[in-house]
């Protein structure tokens, strides 16, 4: 068995499926059957499940991932041998937001960075969650506690959470911006509801888009804190400052608890949230 074998077993445990596996790691989709048919042989125990049309992992599977987190750890520490940068020396990958990543963690980077030459931030962004596993980001900053999973969940903060409208909109109504129905239960779709504003037009998980529909000052929508930017003092709108906010969590892989270039990096992240919850 060689590295190769238990990245492929942790790729179909991730994607629970041979043909997710193949599109991330790259190779085809039968090789992916093939080898782990040959692995689970040689260790003469079931890996995987097949449950309604995915793989689920066996406590057999559960086991040898276990070595796999630690093993992950010491070819960490072994690509940090020889490294002359003075402090803690790491590529940290970071899943986040697009907002968080532009208007939360961004503005910090630069300063971080220079004070620290041996470490390097990664940035991976999108609209939605990334997908946080073992082989795809190493720190993750969520706005939704997940249920469970094999990693480290502590709470960063609290973000408020703004509903703007137009003072004086020119007649019939404003556009309202909705969210997609799977967020349903965030306090920012909450509020929409309670002030009976369910007939979204604008439907999108993208604070960018809300932003910029409320700007034209033809559209009412919930925004957070960090990314108002100067709509709290456009006289043209008026803020009304939600009765809840959205807590913000981070997450870490468990076999990078310890390691000082992530320690660090914690810290740092926490500093970028540090202002989020001061009334």
């Amino acid at each position: 068995m060689n590295w190769d074998d238990l990245r492929i077993i942790a790729a179909v445990r991730d994607e629970g499926t041979y043909a997710g596996a193949s599109a991330r790691l790259r190779i085809d989709e039968t090789t992916v059957g093939r080898r782990l048919a040959r692995i689970q042989r040689d260790l003469g125990v079931p890996l995987f499940d097949a449950v309604d049309g995915l793989r689920r992992p066996t406590r057999h599977c559960e086991a040898v991932l276990e070595h796999v987190g630690a093993m992950a750890a010491h070819v960490a520490a072994i690509d940090r041998i020889g490294e002359s940068q003075p402090g803690p020396v790491g590529r940290l990958r970071i899943a986040s937001t697009n907002a968080v990543a532009e208007e939360l963690l961004a503005p910090h980077a630069c300063a971080f960075l220079r004070d620290h030459p041996g470490l390097t931030l990664q940035f991976l962004t999108s609209s939605g969650n990334v997908k946080f596993s073992r082989w795809q980001a190493d720190l993750a900053i969520r706005l939704r506690k997940p249920e469970k999973g094999d990693f480290t969940i502590s709470k960063l903060g609290e973000v408020r959470l703004y509903f703007f409208e137009p003072i004086d909109f020119g007649g019939g109504e404003p556009v309202v911006c909705g969210f997609p129905d799977e967020l349903d239960a965030i306090p920012e779709a909450q509020y929409l509801r309670a002030r009976r504003l369910t007939n979204a037009r604008s439907v999108t998980d993208n604070v960018r888009i809300v932003r910029t529909m409320i700007q034209s000052h033809q559209a009412v929508g919930v925004l957070p804190e960090h990314s108002c930017g100067g709509l709290l003092s456009d006289h043209s709108l008026r803020a009304t400052l939600l009765p809840r906010r959205r807590d913000v969590w981070l997450l870490v892989q468990n076999h990078l608890k310890r390691d000082p270039a992530t320690r660090l990096t914690i810290e740092w992240v926490r500093h970028c949230f540090r202002d989020l919850s001061r009334d």
